[in-house]
This record gives C-alpha cells, structure tokens and sequence, in this order.
C-alpha cells in the first residue's frame, strides 16, 4: 500500500493511468446494477395499455430523474470524507430492488425499477469528485468518458452471453445475477478511487479549489451564469433523452433496420464511439490555456451535433448503411454530451473562478436531461404508437442538431460577452495557468 500512495503522488504516469482505471471500472460496474433488465423483450406483457418494457424504463428513469435531482444538493455539498462509503450503500441499495424485482411477480414488480434508479444517479458524481479539480481533469476523465460510451453495449453483451450459460434464470432475475457478478468488481474499482490523493496546491492553482457549496454559493452562481446554464441544460437534455432512447431500445431499432444484425455489433459500434471520443477528450486536455481549451469545447459539441444530423440525413438517403448510421448517429451525439458531462464546466469553473463544483452544473442538467427521456417515452407511447422505434430516432436527431445548434450560438455569445466584461482579470489568471 505505502508503494501505491508513493507512485500515485511522485509519478505523473501511474497516477493518471490509476485514476482513469479507478474511474472506468466503478463506472462500468455501475451500469450492471443498471442496464441488464432492457435486454429483455417481455413479449406480451402490457400494463396499462402500455408496453411492458417501456413501463419498465419509464419506472427506472423516473428514479433516476429524482436521484439527479437530488443530486443537485448531495453532490454539490459532498464531502471527501463520505464518498466511499455512500457509493457502496448506493449500489447495495440498487441490487436490493434488482432481487425484489426478481421476487414480486409482474406487473406488480415495475415499482423496483424505479427503486432501482433512485440511487444510480448519484453514482457519476461521486466518481468525478475524486478527478475534478486538476490541472489534467480532462485526461482523468477519460476513463470516465469511455464508461459512459462502451459500458451499456458491453454490460448487453456479457448479458447475451451469461444467458446463453444460464437460459433457465428468467429476464426478471437476470438484473440481479448481473449485479452479484460485478458487486466483488465494483468494491474493487471504489477501493482504487478511495486512495487518489486530493488535488495538489498547484491544481487549487490552475484549476481554483473545488469546495463544497452552500445556498449563498449556489444562488450567486446561478445568478451570474443561470442563461448558459439554461441553454446548456437544454441541449444535454435533448442529448441524454436521445442517448437514453437509443440505447434502451437499440435492440429494437436494430430488429427494425437490420434483420440480420449480430448482438454484437452493440458493443462493437460504442466500442468504435469510445475511442474518438477518447481521442477527442484527450486532446482537448492538451490545451492548457483555459480560455482556449472552453472555446475548444463548445467547437466539438457543435461538430458532434453536426455529425449526428448529418448521418442521420444521409442514412435517410440510403448513402450509408445501418451499421454506419448507427455508428456515426452515436459518436456525434458523445461527442456532444461528453465534452458537456466531463470538460465544459471544469473549465467554466477555472476560467471565471467560481466558488463552485462540477457536480452542481452537471446535475442541475442531468435531472432536465431524465425528465426529457420520461417525457419522449411517454409521448411515444401515447401520441406515437404505431410509428417505429427507427423514425422516433430519426425525427428526434434532426430536432437536435436544429435546436442544439442554435442554443449553443446564444450560449457562445453570452460567454463572449462575459468573458469581455471580465477579459482583464481572466487573461492574467488564465495566462498564469
């Protein structure tokens, strides 16, 4: 252990590789107390008059809007000394209700889904504390990045296969299984997180010390940034409802597109995402200047929303094949959301001084961002049932790239005209960094 806390705080390499590890793995095992139960199809089974499955969303994602929500004052107000014990109650707490989903018999078990959700959404935040803050946050993240992207399509695909091994365990039960695997996993990866040093003075430097807020911290920053938090918070909403729809009904879609796909193509095509985004993500931790590296990141989420209504149009137009479609309809819309999620508002922090944390602005978008992905589901299932799952995908990517893309040019120009107002403060602090 000595020899651990060593490297990690003389060796510049081994402590960024261990965070983005530490990072990664606590993500990915995430996703196994989250994920496995859209994998079923529940063929038959209604409540309501609705699909089985999408009650079955609709309950999780409902908990998980109310655990962003939540969000928005436990990770805010976190402390470094309670972040590893309550990720491990989080997770326990998800893995209860995944075997009580598995116990009470349908319909009646939907309401676990939604207890299953409740503590998830606090799972991103708690992560990222242990990386934000540092001069190099965006290389950290990366690992965090990835997760994001890959997790789901893998987490599916290890799902297929511990059922092939295991056809007798029902679809109810399979969340659970799933979540014993990965729980020994997962302590693991927390471990990992539980020993990265806090930032160094020269990160509290370049990068201004990440504090625990107050109301009066979370008042005054609202009140200097609340439009761009708006317009911000509108297109992650639109990108995550969009994220969420593909990816909970990616084996729909495909079924629609593709009758002969191969299961998979689902984690090889976020596997391909992930490593743009990585490469993406990394380059802009090359950018030092904080000013530059901002603008940086606003340039790649409009260039990710470009890439996912463009691919969509010429999808439309039979120019690229499903597979390609898909690919690149995903990488856009991560190269959008990412940047938002992990680098947008770290640099937003150091670039204006804000006596602030990542998580406030994150999860003040996160919860518009899960009210959005309720809201299509149940506009899908009330106003649009016999319209495909591939032309809700396809209706709602060209809504996206419109309105995102506009938002994001009054959002620029807001920053522009803040950073005009402060520009002689911040071009001393900044060129310091």
């Amino acid at each position: 252990m000595k020899r651990i806390n060593h490297l990690l705080t003389n060796s510049k390499f081994f402590f960024i590789i261990w965070c983005m590890v530490a990072a990664f793995g606590t993500y990915f095992c995430m996703y196994a107390f989250r994920k496995p139960f859209t994998n079923g199809t529940y063929v038959g089974l209604t409540l309501w008059n609705l699909d089985y499955k999408a009650v079955l969303i609709i309950a999780q994602l409902m908990g998980y809007m109310l655990s962003k929500v939540m969000g928005i004052k436990v990770i805010s107000e976190l402390k470094a000394s309670g972040r590893k014990k309550l990720i491990i109650c989080l997770i326990l707490f998800a893995e209860v209700a995944l075997l009580l989903f598995g116990v009470v018999p349908q319909p009646y078990n939907f309401f676990f889904l939604f207890l299953n959700g409740l503590p998830l959404g606090l799972v991103w935040g708690i992560i990222f504390s242990y990386l934000e803050g540092r001069r190099f946050t965006e290389t950290l993240a990366m690992g965090l990045s990835i997760s994001l992207i890959f997790s789901s399509g893998m987490i599916k695909t290890i799902y297929f296969i511990v059922h092939e091994w295991l056809p007798s365990v029902s679809e109810f039960w399979m969340p659970a299984l799933m979540g014993v695997i990965f729980f020994p996993l997962f302590l693991t990866f927390v471990w990992m997180l539980s020993v990265i040093p806090e930032p160094t003075e020269t990160d509290k430097l370049l990068r201004v010390e990440r504090l625990p807020m107050n109301a009066e911290d979370k008042r005054a920053a609202m009140a200097e940034f609340g439009f761009a938090i708006f317009g911000i918070g509108l297109v992650y909403m639109m990108l995550t409802t969009m994220r969420d729809f593909r990816d909970n009904f990616s084996v729909e879609i495909w079924n629609e597109i593709d009758i002969h796909w191969d299961k998979g193509v689902l984690s090889l095509t976020e596997t391909i995402s992930g490593i743009i985004v990585l490469i993406a993500i990394g380059s802009l931790s090359t950018i030092r200047n904080n000013i530059r590296g901002f603008w940086a990141t606003q340039y790649l989420i409009i260039l990710g929303l470009l890439i996912s209504g463009m691919s969509t149009l010429f999808f439309q137009m039979h120019i690229i094949s499903p597979f390609w479609w898909m690919l690149l309809l995903g990488t856009g819309m991560f190269l959008a959301y990412t940047p938002i999620q992990m680098v947008l508002f770290e640099r937003m922090i150091a670039l204006f001084k804000i006596k602030s944390n990542a998580g406030f602005f994150v999860y003040i978008c996160d919860s518009a961002g899960y009210m959005g992905s309720v809201f299509l589901l149940l506009y899908k299932e009330f106003f649009m049932k016999d319209l495909s799952w591939c032309n809700v995908l396809i209706r709602f990517s060209y809504m996206l790239t419109v309105v995102s893309i506009i938002v994001m040019a009054l959002v620029s120009i807001f920053f522009n005209r803040k950073l005009g107002i402060k520009g002689p403060i911040t071009g001393i602090l900044d060129r310091r960094a």
